[in-house]
Protein backbone atom coordinates (compact mmCIF):
# COMPACT_ATOMS: atom_id res chain seq x y z
CA UNK A 1 0.00 0.00 0.00
CA UNK A 2 1.01 3.60 -0.70
CA UNK A 3 0.08 6.13 1.99
CA UNK A 4 -0.45 9.72 0.88
CA UNK A 5 -0.17 12.08 3.86
CA UNK A 6 -1.41 15.65 3.94
CA UNK A 7 -0.23 17.05 7.31
CA UNK A 8 -2.37 19.58 9.09
CA UNK A 9 -2.07 23.11 7.68
CA UNK A 10 -4.42 25.10 9.92
CA UNK A 11 -7.72 25.06 11.74
CA UNK A 12 -10.06 22.22 10.74
CA UNK A 13 -12.84 24.73 9.98
CA UNK A 14 -10.66 26.10 7.16
CA UNK A 15 -9.92 22.76 5.51
CA UNK A 16 -10.22 22.36 1.76
CA UNK A 17 -9.66 19.51 -0.68
CA UNK A 18 -6.02 18.36 -0.28
CA UNK A 19 -5.26 18.99 -3.95
CA UNK A 20 -1.57 18.08 -3.72
CA UNK A 21 -2.11 14.49 -2.59
CA UNK A 22 -5.23 14.16 -4.76
CA UNK A 23 -3.09 14.99 -7.79
CA UNK A 24 -0.76 12.10 -6.96
CA UNK A 25 -3.71 9.84 -6.19
CA UNK A 26 -5.12 10.59 -9.63
CA UNK A 27 -2.13 9.09 -11.46
CA UNK A 28 -2.04 5.90 -9.38
CA UNK A 29 -5.82 5.38 -9.16
CA UNK A 30 -6.66 1.90 -10.41
CA UNK A 31 -2.97 0.96 -10.55
CA UNK A 32 -1.92 0.97 -6.91
CA UNK A 33 -3.50 0.31 -3.54
CA UNK A 34 -3.35 3.55 -1.59
CA UNK A 35 -4.86 5.49 1.30
CA UNK A 36 -5.13 9.23 1.93
CA UNK A 37 -4.55 10.58 5.44
CA UNK A 38 -5.48 14.24 5.88
CA UNK A 39 -4.34 15.89 9.10
CA UNK A 40 -6.89 18.67 8.61
CA UNK A 41 -9.65 16.07 8.99
CA UNK A 42 -8.13 13.24 10.99
CA UNK A 43 -7.81 14.16 14.70
CA UNK A 44 -5.01 11.61 15.19
CA UNK A 45 -3.14 11.05 11.92
CA UNK A 46 -0.19 9.38 13.66
CA UNK A 47 -2.49 6.70 15.03
CA UNK A 48 -4.04 6.25 11.58
CA UNK A 49 -0.60 5.81 10.02
CA UNK A 50 0.27 3.16 12.60
CA UNK A 51 -3.00 1.34 11.94
CA UNK A 52 -2.40 1.31 8.19
CA UNK A 53 1.14 -0.01 8.74
CA UNK A 54 -0.23 -2.78 10.98
CA UNK A 55 -2.98 -3.80 8.55
CA UNK A 56 -1.06 -3.50 5.27
CA UNK A 57 2.45 -3.73 3.90
CA UNK A 58 3.15 -0.03 3.45
CA UNK A 59 5.58 0.39 0.57
CA UNK A 60 6.00 4.16 0.74
CA UNK A 61 4.87 7.12 2.84
CA UNK A 62 4.45 10.16 0.60
CA UNK A 63 4.07 13.51 2.35
CA UNK A 64 2.99 16.88 0.94
CA UNK A 65 4.89 19.68 2.71
CA UNK A 66 4.39 23.42 2.56
CA UNK A 67 6.71 25.75 4.54
CA UNK A 68 5.28 26.82 7.87
CA UNK A 69 2.75 25.00 10.07
CA UNK A 70 2.35 22.06 7.66
CA UNK A 71 6.11 21.44 7.75
CA UNK A 72 6.04 21.42 11.56
CA UNK A 73 3.24 18.87 11.51
CA UNK A 74 5.07 16.80 8.88
CA UNK A 75 8.21 16.65 11.04
CA UNK A 76 6.31 15.32 14.04
CA UNK A 77 4.41 12.70 12.02
CA UNK A 78 7.41 11.53 9.98
CA UNK A 79 9.72 11.32 12.97
CA UNK A 80 7.21 9.16 14.86
CA UNK A 81 6.52 7.00 11.81
CA UNK A 82 10.22 6.46 11.11
CA UNK A 83 10.83 5.40 14.70
CA UNK A 84 8.07 2.76 14.59
CA UNK A 85 8.47 1.70 10.96
CA UNK A 86 12.15 2.27 10.05
CA UNK A 87 12.09 0.18 6.87
CA UNK A 88 9.34 2.17 5.12
CA UNK A 89 10.84 4.85 2.85
CA UNK A 90 9.50 8.40 3.18
CA UNK A 91 9.30 10.91 0.33
CA UNK A 92 8.49 14.59 0.67
CA UNK A 93 6.94 16.63 -2.13
CA UNK A 94 5.55 20.14 -2.40
CA UNK A 95 6.90 23.65 -1.95
CA UNK A 96 9.19 23.04 1.03
CA UNK A 97 11.30 20.21 -0.46
CA UNK A 98 11.24 21.94 -3.84
CA UNK A 99 12.66 25.16 -2.37
CA UNK A 100 14.86 23.70 0.37
CA UNK A 101 15.76 20.27 -0.99
CA UNK A 102 19.07 19.83 0.80
CA UNK A 103 17.56 20.85 4.13
CA UNK A 104 14.79 18.28 3.68
CA UNK A 105 17.27 15.52 2.80
CA UNK A 106 19.32 16.34 5.90
CA UNK A 107 16.46 14.98 8.02
CA UNK A 108 16.80 11.35 9.13
CA UNK A 109 13.10 10.85 8.39
CA UNK A 110 13.25 11.96 4.71
CA UNK A 111 14.66 9.57 2.11
CA UNK A 112 13.55 11.22 -1.15
CA UNK A 113 12.31 14.59 -2.37
CA UNK A 114 10.12 15.23 -5.40
CA UNK A 115 10.86 18.69 -6.79
CA UNK A 116 8.20 20.56 -8.69
CA UNK A 117 5.38 18.74 -10.42
CA UNK A 118 5.06 15.20 -9.10
CA UNK A 119 2.48 13.43 -11.28
CA UNK A 120 5.13 11.75 -13.45
CA UNK A 121 7.99 11.65 -10.95
CA UNK A 122 6.03 9.77 -8.31
CA UNK A 123 5.13 6.67 -10.39
CA UNK A 124 8.72 6.51 -11.62
CA UNK A 125 9.95 6.63 -8.03
CA UNK A 126 7.77 3.60 -7.31
CA UNK A 127 9.40 1.83 -10.23
CA UNK A 128 12.86 2.70 -8.89
CA UNK A 129 11.96 1.40 -5.43
CA UNK A 130 10.86 -1.86 -7.08
CA UNK A 131 14.06 -2.17 -9.07
CA UNK A 132 12.43 -1.53 -12.44
CA UNK A 133 14.10 1.85 -13.00
CA UNK A 134 17.39 3.38 -11.88
CA UNK A 135 17.10 6.24 -9.40
CA UNK A 136 19.31 8.58 -11.49
CA UNK A 137 16.82 8.17 -14.35
CA UNK A 138 13.90 9.65 -12.39
CA UNK A 139 13.68 13.31 -13.35
CA UNK A 140 12.58 15.67 -10.61
CA UNK A 141 13.88 13.36 -7.88
CA UNK A 142 16.46 14.15 -5.18
CA UNK A 143 17.91 11.60 -2.77
CA UNK A 144 20.94 10.68 -0.69
CA UNK A 145 23.23 8.17 -2.40
CA UNK A 146 25.24 5.33 -0.88
CA UNK A 147 28.11 7.72 -0.12
CA UNK A 148 25.88 10.11 1.83
CA UNK A 149 25.88 12.70 -0.95
CA UNK A 150 22.75 14.51 -2.13
CA UNK A 151 21.87 13.76 -5.73
CA UNK A 152 19.55 16.12 -7.62
CA UNK A 153 18.27 14.73 -10.89
CA UNK A 154 17.30 17.07 -13.71
CA UNK A 155 13.86 18.64 -13.55
CA UNK A 156 11.24 17.39 -15.98
CA UNK A 157 9.27 19.55 -18.40
CA UNK A 158 6.12 21.12 -16.98
CA UNK A 159 2.86 19.45 -17.95
CA UNK A 160 -0.67 20.84 -18.02
CA UNK A 161 -3.09 19.59 -15.34
CA UNK A 162 -5.23 18.64 -18.33
CA UNK A 163 -2.69 15.97 -19.27
CA UNK A 164 -3.53 13.97 -16.15
CA UNK A 165 -6.68 12.20 -14.94
CA UNK A 166 -9.39 13.95 -12.95
CA UNK A 167 -8.87 14.01 -9.21
CA UNK A 168 -10.46 11.03 -7.39
CA UNK A 169 -12.77 13.03 -5.12
CA UNK A 170 -14.67 9.83 -4.31
CA UNK A 171 -11.69 8.79 -2.18
CA UNK A 172 -12.57 11.55 0.29
CA UNK A 173 -15.56 12.23 2.54
CA UNK A 174 -16.41 15.15 0.27
CA UNK A 175 -19.15 16.57 2.49
CA UNK A 176 -16.58 17.36 5.17
CA UNK A 177 -14.63 19.60 2.80
CA UNK A 178 -17.46 21.69 1.34
CA UNK A 179 -17.58 24.27 4.12
CA UNK A 180 -19.04 27.79 4.25
CA UNK A 181 -16.97 30.73 3.03
CA UNK A 182 -17.84 34.29 2.06
CA UNK A 183 -18.47 32.89 -1.42
CA UNK A 184 -21.08 30.28 -0.54
CA UNK A 185 -22.23 27.53 1.78
CA UNK A 186 -20.52 24.70 -0.11
CA UNK A 187 -17.19 25.99 -1.38
CA UNK A 188 -14.86 23.76 -3.39
CA UNK A 189 -11.31 24.48 -4.53
CA UNK A 190 -9.78 23.82 -7.92
CA UNK A 191 -6.44 24.44 -9.64
CA UNK A 192 -6.73 24.85 -13.39
CA UNK A 193 -3.07 25.67 -14.05
CA UNK A 194 0.37 25.23 -12.60
CA UNK A 195 3.23 27.70 -12.47
CA UNK A 196 3.41 31.33 -13.58
CA UNK A 197 5.14 32.94 -16.61
CA UNK A 198 6.47 35.91 -14.64
CA UNK A 199 9.72 36.11 -12.65
CA UNK A 200 9.06 38.39 -9.67
CA UNK A 201 12.20 38.23 -7.53
CA UNK A 202 10.45 37.80 -4.20
CA UNK A 203 8.26 34.89 -5.33
CA UNK A 204 8.76 31.24 -4.36
CA UNK A 205 6.90 30.01 -7.44
CA UNK A 206 9.72 31.11 -9.78
CA UNK A 207 12.52 28.82 -8.50
CA UNK A 208 10.17 25.82 -8.73
CA UNK A 209 8.58 26.39 -12.13
CA UNK A 210 11.22 28.68 -13.69
CA UNK A 211 8.80 31.17 -15.25
CA UNK A 212 6.63 28.54 -16.89
CA UNK A 213 2.87 27.99 -16.76
CA UNK A 214 0.67 25.24 -18.13
CA UNK A 215 -3.12 25.47 -18.10
CA UNK A 216 -5.93 23.01 -18.68
CA UNK A 217 -8.56 23.95 -21.26
CA UNK A 218 -11.59 26.01 -20.24
CA UNK A 219 -13.73 23.06 -21.30
CA UNK A 220 -12.05 20.73 -18.80
CA UNK A 221 -12.33 23.27 -15.97
CA UNK A 222 -16.03 23.74 -16.70
CA UNK A 223 -16.60 19.99 -16.94
CA UNK A 224 -14.95 19.33 -13.56
CA UNK A 225 -16.93 22.08 -11.84
CA UNK A 226 -20.13 20.85 -13.46
CA UNK A 227 -19.44 17.36 -12.14
CA UNK A 228 -18.72 18.67 -8.63
CA UNK A 229 -21.96 20.63 -8.67
CA UNK A 230 -24.08 17.72 -9.88
CA UNK A 231 -22.54 15.15 -7.53
CA UNK A 232 -21.91 17.25 -4.43
CA UNK A 233 -23.92 20.45 -4.81
CA UNK A 234 -21.08 22.99 -4.75
CA UNK A 235 -22.16 26.62 -4.99
CA UNK A 236 -18.76 28.34 -4.92
CA UNK A 237 -15.13 27.73 -5.82
CA UNK A 238 -11.73 29.15 -4.96
CA UNK A 239 -9.20 28.79 -7.76
CA UNK A 240 -5.72 28.08 -6.42
CA UNK A 241 -3.88 29.03 -9.61
CA UNK A 242 -0.94 31.41 -9.28
CA UNK A 243 -2.23 33.14 -12.41
CA UNK A 244 -5.79 32.09 -13.26
CA UNK A 245 -6.20 34.54 -16.14
CA UNK A 246 -3.69 33.37 -18.74
CA UNK A 247 -4.91 35.68 -21.50
CA UNK A 248 -8.10 37.50 -22.46
CA UNK A 249 -9.50 34.95 -24.91
CA UNK A 250 -8.96 32.14 -22.42
CA UNK A 251 -10.50 34.18 -19.58
CA UNK A 252 -13.52 35.13 -21.71
CA UNK A 253 -14.17 31.55 -22.82
CA UNK A 254 -13.72 30.24 -19.28
CA UNK A 255 -16.20 32.78 -17.94
CA UNK A 256 -18.81 31.97 -20.56
CA UNK A 257 -18.53 28.23 -19.93
CA UNK A 258 -18.99 28.42 -16.16
CA UNK A 259 -21.68 31.12 -16.15
CA UNK A 260 -24.56 28.57 -16.37
CA UNK A 261 -23.36 26.96 -13.12
CA UNK A 262 -24.20 30.03 -11.07
CA UNK A 263 -21.08 29.69 -8.93
CA UNK A 264 -19.47 32.50 -6.94
CA UNK A 265 -15.68 32.43 -7.16
CA UNK A 266 -12.30 33.88 -6.21
CA UNK A 267 -9.02 33.73 -8.17
CA UNK A 268 -5.65 35.42 -8.68
CA UNK A 269 -4.81 37.69 -11.60
CA UNK A 270 -2.31 40.23 -12.95
CA UNK A 271 -2.99 43.96 -12.75
CA UNK A 272 -1.54 44.76 -16.17
CA UNK A 273 -3.40 41.89 -17.84
CA UNK A 274 -6.74 42.94 -16.40
CA UNK A 275 -6.28 46.51 -17.55
CA UNK A 276 -5.91 45.24 -21.13
CA UNK A 277 -9.19 43.34 -21.03
CA UNK A 278 -12.19 44.86 -22.78
CA UNK A 279 -15.31 45.93 -20.90
CA UNK A 280 -17.15 43.01 -22.49
CA UNK A 281 -14.65 40.52 -21.08
CA UNK A 282 -14.80 42.06 -17.59
CA UNK A 283 -18.59 41.92 -17.69
CA UNK A 284 -18.41 38.27 -18.72
CA UNK A 285 -16.06 37.54 -15.81
CA UNK A 286 -18.40 39.26 -13.36
CA UNK A 287 -21.50 37.57 -14.83
CA UNK A 288 -19.80 34.19 -14.40
CA UNK A 289 -19.71 34.73 -10.62
CA UNK A 290 -16.38 36.44 -9.90
CA UNK A 291 -16.74 38.09 -6.49
CA UNK A 292 -13.13 38.91 -5.63
CA UNK A 293 -9.82 38.77 -7.48
CA UNK A 294 -6.42 38.83 -5.81
CA UNK A 295 -3.78 41.10 -7.38
CA UNK A 296 -0.14 41.47 -6.41
CA UNK A 297 0.28 45.26 -6.24
CA UNK A 298 3.39 44.85 -4.02
CA UNK A 299 4.46 48.52 -3.88
CA UNK A 300 3.46 52.08 -4.64
CA UNK A 301 6.97 52.92 -5.86
CA UNK A 302 7.85 52.35 -9.51
CA UNK A 303 11.53 52.06 -8.57
CA UNK A 304 10.77 49.31 -6.06
CA UNK A 305 8.50 47.53 -8.54
CA UNK A 306 11.33 47.59 -11.09
CA UNK A 307 13.79 46.17 -8.57
CA UNK A 308 11.30 43.36 -7.89
CA UNK A 309 10.99 42.67 -11.63
CA UNK A 310 7.24 42.99 -11.13
CA UNK A 311 6.69 44.47 -14.60
CA UNK A 312 3.83 46.75 -13.55
CA UNK A 313 3.60 50.40 -12.47
CA UNK A 314 1.88 52.05 -9.54
CA UNK A 315 -0.36 54.00 -11.90
CA UNK A 316 -1.65 50.72 -13.32
CA UNK A 317 -2.67 49.61 -9.83
CA UNK A 318 -4.57 52.85 -9.26
CA UNK A 319 -6.22 52.59 -12.66
CA UNK A 320 -7.36 49.04 -11.96
CA UNK A 321 -8.65 49.94 -8.50
CA UNK A 322 -10.91 52.54 -10.08
CA UNK A 323 -11.93 50.57 -13.18
CA UNK A 324 -12.78 47.24 -11.55
CA UNK A 325 -15.20 49.01 -9.22
CA UNK A 326 -17.44 49.64 -12.23
CA UNK A 327 -17.88 45.88 -12.64
CA UNK A 328 -18.71 45.17 -8.99
CA UNK A 329 -15.69 42.91 -8.47
CA UNK A 330 -13.76 43.38 -5.23
CA UNK A 331 -10.00 43.69 -5.77
CA UNK A 332 -7.72 42.19 -3.14
CA UNK A 333 -4.36 43.97 -3.32
CA UNK A 334 -1.28 42.43 -1.72
CA UNK A 335 1.78 44.47 -0.72
CA UNK A 336 5.30 43.25 0.04
CA UNK A 337 6.66 45.86 2.43
CA UNK A 338 10.22 46.40 3.60
CA UNK A 339 12.48 47.10 0.62
CA UNK A 340 15.96 46.15 1.91
CA UNK A 341 17.48 49.20 0.24
CA UNK A 342 15.36 51.63 2.26
CA UNK A 343 12.71 49.91 4.40
CA UNK A 344 11.67 53.09 6.23
CA UNK A 345 10.90 55.03 3.06
CA UNK A 346 9.28 51.99 1.44
CA UNK A 347 6.96 51.57 4.41
CA UNK A 348 5.97 55.23 4.36
CA UNK A 349 5.34 55.16 0.60
CA UNK A 350 3.31 51.95 0.80
CA UNK A 351 1.06 53.30 3.56
CA UNK A 352 0.41 56.47 1.55
CA UNK A 353 -0.28 54.43 -1.57
CA UNK A 354 -2.73 52.12 0.19
CA UNK A 355 -4.66 55.16 1.39
CA UNK A 356 -4.87 56.40 -2.20
CA UNK A 357 -6.31 53.04 -3.27
CA UNK A 358 -8.92 53.15 -0.50
CA UNK A 359 -10.00 56.62 -1.64
CA UNK A 360 -10.49 55.31 -5.18
CA UNK A 361 -12.15 52.06 -4.14
CA UNK A 362 -13.21 51.75 -0.48
CA UNK A 363 -14.22 48.12 -1.05
CA UNK A 364 -10.69 47.13 -2.05
CA UNK A 365 -9.21 44.64 0.41
CA UNK A 366 -5.60 45.10 1.47
CA UNK A 367 -3.01 42.49 2.46
CA UNK A 368 0.19 43.85 4.00
CA UNK A 369 3.11 41.50 4.56
CA UNK A 370 6.80 41.77 5.31
CA UNK A 371 9.19 40.89 2.53
CA UNK A 372 10.45 37.38 3.22
CA UNK A 373 13.15 36.22 0.78
CA UNK A 374 13.27 32.78 -0.82
CA UNK A 375 16.01 31.24 -2.98
CA UNK A 376 15.69 32.66 -6.48
CA UNK A 377 17.50 31.78 -9.73
CA UNK A 378 17.64 35.45 -10.74
CA UNK A 379 18.88 36.66 -7.36
CA UNK A 380 16.76 37.65 -4.39
CA UNK A 381 14.90 40.93 -4.39
CA UNK A 382 17.04 43.43 -2.50
CA UNK A 383 20.24 41.43 -3.13
CA UNK A 384 20.07 40.09 0.43
CA UNK A 385 21.95 36.84 -0.17
CA UNK A 386 24.85 37.93 2.03
CA UNK A 387 22.55 39.00 4.85
CA UNK A 388 20.66 35.78 5.41
CA UNK A 389 21.54 32.12 5.81
CA UNK A 390 18.68 29.68 5.56
CA UNK A 391 18.43 26.71 7.98
CA UNK A 392 20.02 23.44 6.92
CA UNK A 393 17.42 21.07 8.45
CA UNK A 394 13.62 20.95 8.76
CA UNK A 395 13.98 20.91 12.55
CA UNK A 396 15.77 24.25 12.45
CA UNK A 397 13.06 25.61 10.11
CA UNK A 398 10.52 24.50 12.75
CA UNK A 399 12.17 26.57 15.51
CA UNK A 400 10.30 29.64 16.72
CA UNK A 401 12.77 31.97 15.02
CA UNK A 402 12.38 30.44 11.56
CA UNK A 403 8.73 29.55 11.83
CA UNK A 404 8.01 33.21 12.58
CA UNK A 405 10.14 34.08 9.56
CA UNK A 406 8.12 31.75 7.34
CA UNK A 407 4.71 32.99 8.46
CA UNK A 408 5.87 36.62 8.41
CA UNK A 409 5.21 37.25 12.10
CA UNK A 410 8.16 38.89 13.88
CA UNK A 411 10.56 37.59 11.20
CA UNK A 412 13.79 39.22 12.54
CA UNK A 413 15.12 40.51 9.23
CA UNK A 414 18.60 42.10 9.44
CA UNK A 415 17.68 44.95 7.08
CA UNK A 416 14.33 45.75 8.76
CA UNK A 417 14.64 47.88 11.94
CA UNK A 418 12.29 46.86 14.74
CA UNK A 419 10.62 50.28 14.70
CA UNK A 420 9.81 49.92 11.00
CA UNK A 421 8.55 46.38 11.49
CA UNK A 422 6.23 47.61 14.24
CA UNK A 423 5.04 50.40 11.92
CA UNK A 424 4.11 47.83 9.26
CA UNK A 425 2.36 45.58 11.77
CA UNK A 426 0.48 48.46 13.39
CA UNK A 427 -0.73 49.81 10.05
CA UNK A 428 -1.90 46.34 9.06
CA UNK A 429 -3.86 46.05 12.31
CA UNK A 430 -5.46 49.48 11.89
CA UNK A 431 -6.53 49.03 8.28
CA UNK A 432 -7.80 45.50 8.84
CA UNK A 433 -9.82 46.73 11.80
CA UNK A 434 -11.15 49.76 9.92
CA UNK A 435 -12.22 47.51 7.03
CA UNK A 436 -12.57 43.92 8.34
CA UNK A 437 -12.35 41.50 5.43
CA UNK A 438 -15.61 40.13 4.10
CA UNK A 439 -13.82 36.78 3.86
CA UNK A 440 -14.08 36.25 7.63
CA UNK A 441 -17.53 34.67 7.82
CA UNK A 442 -16.90 33.86 11.48
CA UNK A 443 -16.63 37.52 12.54
CA UNK A 444 -19.96 38.51 14.18
CA UNK A 445 -21.66 41.76 13.16
CA UNK A 446 -21.15 43.29 16.58
CA UNK A 447 -17.45 42.43 16.39
CA UNK A 448 -17.16 44.03 12.97
CA UNK A 449 -18.87 47.17 14.25
CA UNK A 450 -16.63 47.32 17.32
CA UNK A 451 -13.42 47.02 15.30
CA UNK A 452 -14.55 49.68 12.83
CA UNK A 453 -15.56 52.07 15.60
CA UNK A 454 -12.33 51.71 17.54
CA UNK A 455 -10.09 52.13 14.49
CA UNK A 456 -11.85 54.88 12.53
CA UNK A 457 -10.16 57.77 14.34
CA UNK A 458 -6.74 56.18 13.98
CA UNK A 459 -7.11 55.75 10.24
CA UNK A 460 -8.58 59.22 9.78
CA UNK A 461 -5.65 60.84 11.60
CA UNK A 462 -2.99 58.47 10.26
CA UNK A 463 -2.04 57.53 13.81
CA UNK A 464 -0.95 53.89 13.94
CA UNK A 465 1.35 53.72 16.98
CA UNK A 466 0.49 51.62 20.02
CA UNK A 467 -2.88 50.22 18.86
CA UNK A 468 -3.37 48.38 22.15
CA UNK A 469 -7.15 48.77 22.11
CA UNK A 470 -7.31 47.09 18.68
CA UNK A 471 -5.13 44.20 19.84
CA UNK A 472 -7.47 43.77 22.80
CA UNK A 473 -10.55 44.03 20.58
CA UNK A 474 -9.24 41.42 18.15
CA UNK A 475 -8.64 38.98 21.00
CA UNK A 476 -12.01 39.78 22.59
CA UNK A 477 -13.87 39.18 19.33
CA UNK A 478 -12.12 35.84 18.88
CA UNK A 479 -12.93 34.74 22.43
CA UNK A 480 -16.57 35.79 22.15
CA UNK A 481 -17.28 33.90 18.95
CA UNK A 482 -19.73 31.03 19.32
CA UNK A 483 -17.87 27.88 20.29
CA UNK A 484 -18.49 26.17 16.94
CA UNK A 485 -16.85 29.08 15.14
CA UNK A 486 -13.68 28.78 17.23
CA UNK A 487 -13.09 25.09 16.60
Amino acid sequence: MIVLLHPRTGKPKNRRFPLAVLSIAAVIEGREEYAIVDGNLDPNPSQTLDRLAAEHRVELLAVSVMPGPQMVSAIELCRAFRKKHPKVPIVWGGYFPSLYTDAALNAAYVDYCVRGQGEETFPELLEALRGVRAFPAVRGLSYTDAFGLHQHNALRPLRSPGDFPWLPYHRLPVEKYLLPTFLGRRTAVHQASIGCPYRCQFCGVVPIFDGRQKTETPQRTAAILTSLQRQYGIDAVQFYDNNFFLNESHAREQAELITPLGLRWWAEGRIDAFLRYSDATLRAIRDSGAMMIFFGAESGSDAVLASMNKQITSSQTLALAARIREFDIIPEFSFVVGDPANPREDTRNTIDFVRRIKRLNPDAEIIVQHYIPVPHPDGMYGAVESQIKFPSTPDEWASDRWLNFTIRQDPHLPWLPRAVQRRIDNFELVINSRWPTIQDVHLPKWGRWMLQSLSSWRYALGFYDFPLELEWAQRFVSLRKPRWESL
